[in-house]
Parts: C-alpha cells; sequence; structure tokens
C-alpha cells in the first residue's frame, strides 16, 4: 500500500511540476510549518508571523545573509554615542498610494512597545530607544538611554506600520486585512486563520520588482502532509523539511531539497519558579516542597544525561549540529573555548545525590506538536535519559497556542523552545531569553523559565554600550560561559534549515529559517 501511495504521488507531481511551470511568473505555492498568530507585524516575534511579515511590510534597516543593508533607511551614522541620524528613503508609498514619512516609523516604534496581548513582543530591541522625532519627512532623529552601537541591528526585526491606518487600527483589523497596509513587495489578498494568507504583488513597490504575481501562503503542520503536497504537485516550495522524509524527496527526480546551516537552536528551559509544582514530584507522586531544578548540580546532571551526539544521528538523521550553548559555531559571540557537554551517566548521578535526591524524583517536559521539527519526538529521548539517572520524566505535548500562553506564565516544570538566533549575535537571545524577565524594559519576553543571572545582566548591558567590536564579543563569549557554568539552559543542538522545491525553483534564504516568497527563484542550472 506504501509502494503503491508514493508512486502515486511521484505520478502526480510529474503532472504537477509541467503545470506549476507553465505558472512561473505568475503564482507561487508556499506550504509553511511555523504557525501563524496574527497578522499583525507587532503582536508577537514568533517565526511564522515575521514570515509572512516580511511580505507586506518592510524594516527601517535589513539584516540579510548577517550582514546590515539599507532598508526603509538609505543610510545612518551616529550624531554623538547616543544620537543617530537615519535618511529614509524618497518616493516611498504605502500599498494604499499614501507617501512613507519619517511620522510612520516614529508611530511604528511607539505601537511596537505595548501591543495587548503580545505573548512575545517586541519591546526588548527599543529598549535602549529614549525619543523618536522628525527632523523633516524624511530625516529621522533617534536618542537613546545608553550608547548603543547595536540600534541598528535592534531596529532590523520592527517591521514598520502605516501611521494613518495603524494609529485607529487593533489587532482583529490587522488579521481582516483592514490595517494590511504596508509598504512590503506584497499586498493583502485574504487570510484564513490556520490555513492560509494569499497575497498579490505590489507592482508600486521601491525595491526589486516580485518576481510572483500571486502567493498562496499555506500552513500545514504536519511535516509528512508537507512532502505529500510537495510530491503531488499541490505546492511549490515547503519549508522544515522532516528528516524522516529526506531521503525520500532527494530520490525524486521532479524535487531539488535545499539544506543549509542554521542559526536555530534547541533549548531546555528548567524553571526557576520557587515553591511546589505539579510537573516535580517525589517518587510516590505528591509534589516536592522545594523546586530541585533551583540546584545548579540537579540542572548539571540532567544536562550530562543527555546523549546529545544520539538525538542527532538518530533522530535528525544528521540534520543538526551538536550544542554546547546557544550560538552555533563562527557566529559573534559563539565562545570557542567552552567544551562539548559530554554524556556521563555516572557524574549525573552522583550529582543528583549530592544534591539530596539519590533516588531520583519525577518530571514533566512540555514541548508544543506543532512548532518545533522533531522536538516532541527528542523530548521522548531525553526523558529516557533523564529515567536512566533515576529522575522518571514523562512528556506532554500541547498544540502551540495553548503551549506558548502557559509557558510565558513559568507554568511548566521544563520548557521547550527552539530560539532562532534571528540576528546572527549572541546578544539577540540574551535580551529575550537570558535576562531577568522585566516587561518594562521588554527583557526576557521568551525567559519562560525566568532564569536570573546578575552577571548576565550586567554582560548585556555592558555589551550594548561597547562601540569596540573585539572587546564586545569578549563580552558575549563572558556570558556564554557563565550561562554555561550555571546551567541556565540545557542547549541540545543546532538545526540545518532545509527546504525543499519542485524541479525549476530554487530557494535561497536571506536570514535565518525564515521563508518567503522572494527566496524562491528559477534555478538557472
Amino acid at each position: 500500500m506504501h509502494k503503491t501511495l508514493l508512486s502515486s504521488l511521484l505520478a502526480i507531481a510529474l503532472i504537477g511540476s509541467v503545470q506549476a511551470t507553465s505558472a512561473q511568473g505568475q503564482s507561487l505555492n508556499i506550504a509553511f510549518a511555523d504557525p501563524l498568530s496574527s497578522l499583525d507585524p507587532h503582536l508577537n516575534n514568533y517565526a511564522g508571523d515575521r514570515s509572512v511579515d516580511l511580505h507586506f511590510w518592510d524594516l527601517l534597516v535589513e539584516n540579510n545573509y548577517n550582514k546590515l543593508q539599507p532598508g526603509l533607511a538609505l543610510s545612518w551614522k551616529n550624531l554623538d554615542s547616543k544620537t543617530w541620524e537615519f535618511k529614509l528613503r524618497p518616493n516611498v508609498k504605502w500599498h494604499d498610494g499614501t507617501p512613507f514619512t519619517a511620522e510612520d516609523v516614529i508611530f511604528s516604534y511607539q505601537r511596537a512597545r505595548n501591543v495587548p496581548g503580545s505573548l512575545a513582543t517586541f519591546a526588548g530591541y527599543l529598549r535602549t530607544v529614549e525619543s523618536v522625532t522628525a527632523k523633516d519627512p524624511l530625516t529621522l532623529v533617534i536618542k537613546t538611554t545608553i550608547p548603543n552601537p547595536d540600534l541598528p541591528l535592534n531596529l532590523a526585526s520592527v517591521h514598520i506600520v502605516s501611521k494613518h491606518v495603524g494609529e485607529k487600527a487593533s489587532t482583529d483589523n490587522y488579521n481582516s486585512g483592514a490595517a494590511v497596509v504596508g509598504t512590503g513587495p506584497y499586498k493583502w489578498v485574504s487570510y484564513t486563520p490556520g490555513e492560509r494568507v494569499v497575497m498579490q504583488r505590489n507592482d508600486a513597490y521601491w525595491g526589486t520588482k516580485p518576481l510572483w504575481d500571486k502567493i498562496n501562503y499555506r500552513y500545514i503542520s504536519n511535516a509528512p502532509a508537507r512532502t505529500a503536497a510537495l510530491l503531488s504537485g499541490d505546492v511549490d516550495v515547503i519549508d522544515k523539511v522532516s528528516v524522516s522524509d529526506l531521503a525520500r524527496l532527494k530520490q525524486s527526480a521532479n524535487v531539488k531539497v535545499f539544506a543549509y546551516n542554521g542559526l536555530r537552536v534547541l533549548l531546555l528551559q528548567p524553571s526557576f519558579r520557587e515553591g511546589p509544582t505539579p510537573y516535580i514530584t517525589d517518587n510516590n507522586g505528591k509534589p516536592l516542597e522545594k523546586n530541585p531544578l533551583l540546584d545548579g548540580r540537579v540542572r548539571r546532571a540532567l544536562s550530562l544525561a543527555i546523549n546529545r551526539k544520539a538525538l542527532i544521528d538518530r533522530i535528525l538523521q544528521g540534520a543538526a549540529t551538536e550544542a554546547n550553548q546557544w550560538m552555533p559555531s563562527g557566529t559573534f559571540g559563539y565562545n570557542p573555548e567552552l567544551k562539548d557537554i559530554p554524556n556521563d551517566v555516572n557524574q549525573a548521578k552522583q550529582l543528583l545525590a549530592q544534591a539530596g535526591f539519590p533516588q531520583g524524583f519525577k518530571l514533566t517536559i512540555d514541548v508544543p506538536n506543532d512548532r518545533y521539527p522533531q522536538a516532541p519526538e527528542t523530548m521522548q529521548a531525553v526523558a529516557q535519559f533523564w529515567t536512566r539517572i533515576g529522575v522518571k520524566t514523562q512528556v506532554e505535548v500541547l498544540p502551540w497556542a495553548s503551549y506558548s500562553a502557559r509557558a510565558n506564565k513559568n507554568e511548566f516544570a521544563m520548557s521547550v523552545i527552539a530560539w532562532g538566533n534571528g540576528t546572527g549575535e549572541a546578544s539577540y537571545a540574551m535580551v529575550n531569553v537570558l535576562a531577568t524577565v522585566d516587561t518594562k524594559k521588554g527583557l526576557g519576553a521568551s525567559n519562560w523559565n525566568h532564569y536570573s543571572n546578575p552577571a548576565i545582566d550586567k554582560a548585556l548591558t555592558d555589551s550594548t554600550e561597547e562601540f569596540d567590536p573585539a572587546k564586545r564579543e569578549a563580552i558575549l563569549r563572558g556570558a556564554a560561559k557563565v550561562v554555561a557554568d550555571d546551567v541556565g539552559v540545557i542547549p541540545l543542538f543546532h538545526y540545518q534549515n532545509i527546504w525543499a522545491a519542485r524541479k525549476g525553483l530554487k530557494v535561497t534564504p536571506a536570514s535565518s529559517d525564515r521563508t518567503t516568497a522572494m527566496m524562491v527563484t528559477p534555478d538557472q542550472k
């Protein structure tokens, strides 16, 4: 039956490839994996939202290929250590024909700080911004509270929305399409939550003319279903290819696989919550009065119990690299002096005994089932590793919508996050995942375990103010060692980013693991 189904899919793919080729330059069908919470580009700093946003909205500064490039700002410079001047691009129009001006940027940065209902705020990128003013319609002046050499990089993550539409709009208005009036390469056509976003080319776009007339951007959370959709010709491109489907896709004459080393790291976040929790009990099921994860020896024992090489070989099929810190090798802030974390079961048991748990305890890992590739399977393996050292572990799998809301409240004992490291440097995770939670300052938006270390907070402040790149990187490398020594998070591996497309198309990512129509071009080979 399996062979018959596969043969049928391949046969259909031949037809689909011919049909799709005739439509090249007119329409593109993309199946994406990351759930979309909203079309409001300031609501949540989620991967799926960010990918869709790039079609409709532009950025003041763009970060492509880990290099800053002009966006809606043509140039920027320091007037002094706390003052920046941005020259804006002339003749840019919103989708409704209204001219873009500095007032739109001012409004956007005010709005992004505090959007009702946000679970992953963008405020951290604006945490050092004291004021934003317009010298004239195309000249913007930004003053910071402290010297911040990374301000342009920070701004490369906050989309610019139209003031004349946005000041009267709520998140619901963005989801209905009424407020989706951007300057980006595509215009809104329709949005069906949980299903798809349809877009039309913006012929008045200020940048390179978009290749595709129409984009059908479909949400298919199930990896085998995305693969089947590609093989059947139902879609042209899929992202986050399941490693279990790689061999089948590579064998298809009508499909090409595009794999790139990625920035995204899969992290375990042990809760630093005080007091008892139903997710940690003694071996009889009674909640412990004190959270054992507050003890660094317990956290280190859990980390040592994990066989990362086995996870990568058996579950990821080699499509990942072992992680001993949140940044991958070769990036800004990666500490090359940190050694790979060994798999040492005996030492793990000794540490548990020293911490007062010679017989272990019971623990629950919570993980989303529709968000991170192979995360549920990985957690099942981690649970087995931990059970072997006496920490009897069960895995609770939840849909992302429920998981994210509860994780955000530090409800779980052990959370799972695949952090994208989208800026290509270490301070991004420090602001969002590792800094002490402070909503007013926009810090710790994804610090679900409420980790807090004064040394990390100081390193973040120091690195933010340091203009010398070598000194700044030294600070970030030091921070990586502090977190590793403290086991503030437990890193597992860095994903490869894997796309697949029908024959005749090429996928070239511009940044991290975003998936956009602008990445897809005809394959000239």
